[in-house]
């Protein structure tokens, strides 16, 4: 079933594909297609029709692989065909949607603006205007969407490389937490050995006095030794082991042994904090963990060690408060502090000593909730008063209960909202250079996209006056030189090869018969008609000054 589930997902994205293919296709052939078929149809209109849809389909079959080349496939037909120009702007955008380099789509848009500028002016004498025209529609129509299409293509590539950083950041919070956890472990089993060493000293040393009592034969004599040879043994094995877990370079715990709640808020007040401890017992007299095993007890004392750690660090000056609850099953701890009174600590703690107390509470039996509760941080846990096996992975964080608005107490225990601090790491090297690069590039792109096409269309403006006007200037000096009765091949030497549009008034009244000629002074930027010379019968018999 897997398998055929795989085939399923391969082929969707080529079904989608197609799809997008002959959508594609239809829209930029039924420019074409409508011109070739709207009455009265020209010579060979079926195979004209014919040959522009394959055009068309081998462009959109193109643009998949070589973009380019397809941008090419619709941009030649446009010398016979001007229904073709309205797929130009479809396919350049896809060039840049696809073409990954900007070199090549670079040197084809200057080609075709060159080779154009060189056919319609150089060898089909096209007029100003229209080569204008023209260079407009390849700018707006060919420059413009292949630079949007490129910003599209930079902004999915930084949303990728986001992503990408996202995950790679998970992955190591994720791995920090388990070392986190493997770590407490380590103390955990450090503090066991502190406790079962001390309690396998004492099974050792009542075996040794009681193999050196008088009264004893020397059967059980022997075996009292051997009782004790095997619990010396026993410790040192553990020590080994316990050698084993515990990194290199970590420090021997300075923690007391037997340490209880008290002594914690006690060692607190001393260092100056004002630390109020509540204890609430239903039914269990003595401390708060009095008869609890060594493991519960060691976890409740992380949990107020804990929170004073993090108030002392994060909230500088706040009052704390630690509340013991002790009932026949189970007991809770809650440490809470109020708001700093003073400025915030410029540094964020990592979270990592809320991770690993995480894992020593679970291993215990209990849960852990940490987070802000409206009028401050408060670290709750809940233990069990006996240890209940706990096995497999350390269980995901639970998320806060939706009817609990965020912040707000638990109406019987008092505890806050729950909430995780995940430990932060520096994301990788190579993703987070990727992100920056996809960054630029994506500003770059826009940057592009804006000042390229106001660049050129101001450089088109700047070039249209010379090319409109090449040609058909006449100076001041040579229309002196002119003479009303010169024969046109005397004049051949002085007038420009090329004249501009004739203006609506065209000066004083033209003799009948007579054929005018206007050329331009060259002034910038107006290249309207200033000088009129008029011929009849190859002399001329007019000139004028339109200005004048």
């Amino acid at each position: 079933m897997a398998g055929l589930r795989d085939v399923r997902l391969r082929r969707r994205p080529r079904r989608r594909d197609l799809l997008l293919d002959l959508t594609l296709w239809g829209v930029i052939s039924a420019p074409v297609t409508l011109a070739l078929l709207t009455p009265p149809h020209g010579p060979w209109y079926p195979a004209r029709l014919v040959g522009s849809l394959l055009v068309t389909g081998l462009a959109v079959l193109a643009s998949r692989r070589a973009p380019l080349l397809g941008l090419v496939l619709v941009v030649l037909p446009t010398a016979w065909d001007g229904n073709f120009m309205f797929a130009i702007p479809v396919l350049s955008y896809l060039v840049g949607l696809r073409e990954r380099r900007s070199g090549p789509a670079t040197a084809v848009f200057a080609g075709i603006g060159l080779g154009g500028t060189v056919i319609n002016l150089g060898l089909l004498g096209t007029a100003a205007e229209v080569w204008f025209l023209l260079a407009s529609t390849l700018l707006f129509g060919g420059v413009l969407p292949w630079l949007v299409g490129r910003y599209h293509r930079q902004h999915r590539a930084l949303v990728l490389a986001g992503w990408e950083q996202a995950d790679l950041l998970e992955r190591e919070q994720r791995s920090a937490a388990e070392r986190i956890r493997l770590r407490e472990r380590a103390r955990i089993a450090q503090d066991m050995h502190d406790s079962l060493g001390h309690d396998l000293s004492l099974i050792a040393l009542r075996a040794g006095a009681l193999e050196m009592a008088a009264d004893l034969d020397e059967r059980h004599r022997r075996a009292a030794g051997e009782l004790r040879t095997s619990v010396a043994s026993a410790t040192d094995r553990l020590r080994q082991v316990i050698g084993v877990l515990r990194e290199d370079g970590e420090p021997a715990p300075t923690r007391p042994a037997g340490e209880r709640v008290e002594d914690l808020v006690e060692r607190a007040r001393a260092a100056g904090m004002a630390v109020r401890l509540l204890v609430q017992e239903d039914g269990t007299p003595g401390a708060p963990d009095a008869g609890v095993p060594p493991m519960v007890r060691q976890a409740v004392c992380s949990v107020v060690q804990e929170g004073l750690t993090n108030a002392t660090r994060h909230a500088p000056g706040a009052a704390v408060t630690v509340r013991v609850r002790r009932t026949a099953d189970r007991i809770s701890v809650r440490v809470g502090n109020g708001r700093p009174a003073g400025p915030l600590p410029g540094i964020r703690g990592a979270g990592s000593g809320l991770v690993g107390l995480g894992e020593r509470v679970r291993l215990a039996g209990g849960t852990l909730r940490a987070g802000p509760d409206g009028t401050g941080f408060e670290v709750y846990a809940e233990l069990p008063a006996a240890p209940r096996p706990v096995s497999g992975p350390a269980a995901p964080a639970r998320t806060a209960d939706p009817e609990r608005p965020a912040g707000t107490a638990d109406p019987e225990w008092g505890a806050p909202a729950e909430a995780t601090v995940p430990p932060y790491g520096p994301p990788g090297v190579a993703t987070a250079h990727r992100l920056r690069s996809a960054r630029q590039r994506v500003r770059r792109s826009l940057l592009a996209a804006v000042t390229v096409p106001v660049a050129i269309g101001a450089l088109l403006v700047l070039a249209y006056y010379p090319i409109a006007t090449f040609g058909t200037v006449l100076d001041s000096d040579r229309y002196a030189q002119l003479r009303v009765g010169q024969d046109r091949a005397e004049l051949r030497d002085l007038l420009p090869d090329r004249q501009v549009d004739a203006p609506p008034d065209a000066g004083r009244s033209v003799p009948s018969g007579a054929t005018c000629e206007f050329y331009s002074d060259g002034a910038f930027p107006s290249r309207e008609a200033v000088y009129q010379v008029c011929f009849l019968h190859g002399r001329l018999v007019l000139k004028d000054h339109l200005g004048d």
